[in-house]
């Protein structure tokens, strides 16, 4: 099949009911910078020795000592559960995580209730580098989890690989994140951070494994990606400004995604969102604006859209504002506001 090209500039204000909205740290030893080995506080690289006392053990040193410390994890497999990589930490400059080797997460389900998997919370300053690998074996999750589309009333939603929650000026570069039990990056309440030449994947058939989620976060940029998940490939919700999507592989998954919105009460609005460069194939959609019906008001203005390929893409746009809607749940349509709407 043909291969479609869409060069465009697609600038929306959506609502429920019309509402009217309103330097990447080189991997360089810095001077005096101490290398904080986790292997030095008894992990093993062997895949099946639970590692995580080690690992946080490790992270506190590096964190909370003076200086400028930097978290290695070197080449072989370590066994984690449930984690923090708490700050703020004392060096002046941004503390660097290097992973050489692959982080693999615990199996059993119940090690993750009400948590996420590894979660750097309270950070100003984080490099997160090295090339190395997260492995959330997310198989045996996978199956507890129903169609989050379908049944969103009864959705399960697994841990996340790697949440970031309250961390500014953050760098997460050159790290592949493989078969996550949840979404595999999970962004909040954070403000200018850069994800770099990620690596995400996972079957086509495994259920809400979102590559990168994003909320009320600013300054976000993304680049130089290749996500291939069950679920969405980047998906944007409330509260988020000043996002950029470029040179971002996408398939298989669900394409790009803001929302959905309008499902909660007092949700903030989405604004200047860039998808810039990118490639979908094989995805079951391309670009998409989901709301719900009936629901909340809800804003999203300056979206642009420009120079996207597309192969093999079921929807390649699509904006969906009666998402979840069945005769059952739908009492009322609601409208949609358009200012202006380009597709050159």
């Amino acid at each position: 099949m043909a291969t479609s090209k869409i060069v465009g500039v697609i600038i929306l204000c959506f609502a429920l009911a019309c509402y009217k909205g309103q330097n990447v740290t080189k991997d360089a030893l810095a001077p005096a910078e101490k290398i904080v080995n986790v292997m030095s506080f008894g992990a093993k690289p062997d895949g099946n020795f639970d590692s995580t006392q080690a690992f946080m053990n490790a992270w506190r040193i590096a964190c909370k000592s003076p200086g400028q410390n930097k978290l290695l994890i070197p080449q072989g497999r370590f066994l984690v559960s449930s984690m923090y990589f708490a700050g703020p930490c004392m060096a002046p400059l941004p503390i660097t995580v290097q992973v050489v080797g692959t982080v693999l997460a615990t199996t059993d389900i119940s090690d993750y209730e009400n948590v996420e998997w590894l979660m750097f919370e309270d950070i100003d300053g984080l490099n997160l580098i090295g090339g190395g690998t997260f492995d959330g074996q997310g198989h045996n999750s996978w199956s507890r989890v129903v169609d989050c589309e379908k049944t969103p009333s009864t959705c399960i939603r697994n841990p996340s690989s790697l949440f970031f929650n309250k961390v500014t000026n953050g760098v997460i570069m050159d790290i592949k994140s493989l078969n996550s039990k949840g979404f595999h990056v999970f962004v909040t309440n954070c403000a200018n951070i850069r994800l770099i030449g990620l690596h995400i994947t996972a079957p086509s058939t495994s259920p809400n494994t979102d590559g990168i989620h994003v909320s009320h976060s600013t300054h976000v940029r993304i680049f130089r990606s290749v996500i291939g998940t069950g679920d969405d490939c980047v998906s944007i919700i409330q509260g988020v400004k000043n996002v950029t999507i470029e040179r971002v592989d996408c398939g298989p998954g669900h394409g790009i995604s803001i929302g959905s919105l309008g499902k909660y009460e007092h949700e903030l609005e989405v604004r200047e969102v860039r998808v810039l460069n990118c490639t979908f194939v094989g995805t079951d959609n391309g670009l998409r604006i989901k709301t719900w019906p009936d629901r909340y008001p809800g804003a999203a203005s300056n979206i642009t859209f420009h120079d996207i390929t597309m192969q093999r893409v079921r929807n390649p746009i699509i904006i969906d504002q009666e998402y979840q809607c069945s005769p059952a749940n739908c009492q009322k349509k609601v409208s949609l506001c358009l200012s202006p709407f380009f597709i050159l």
